[in-house]
């Protein structure tokens, strides 16, 4: 082989890799094009979602917290101050067990 027939056998595969590498580029950009798509029209609908179920949440969670968790916590604390003072007040004589 001759110098020539080597450098047009080189320019041949260099033309064809650059027709394979454009190809494959062209499918890289659809594929991203279809991924953006599918990232607007479902993904993000199921963010919006999901962020309504967390507004909800909080506002049931807030409402459980207002209406059943204060109250239990202010009857909590108000026997168990009653229940020591009426064990201080009943208490005749302290005990005394070092004896």
């Amino acid at each position: 082989m001759t110098l020539a027939a080597v450098r047009d056998i080189s320019i041949i595969v260099l033309a064809i890799e650059s027709i394979v590498i454009g190809v494959l580029l062209g499918l890289l950009l659809w594929q991203l094009r279809s991924l953006t798509t599918l990232l607007q029209e479902q993904i993000k609908p199921m963010l919006d979602s999901m962020q309504e179920t967390i507004g909800t949440v909080k506002g049931t969670t807030s409402l459980v917290s207002e209406t059943i968790v204060s109250p239990a916590i202010k009857i909590s604390g108000f026997t168990s101050g009653l229940r020591r003072a009426l064990q201080v007040l009943l208490k005749a004589k302290p005990s005394h067990s070092e004896e």
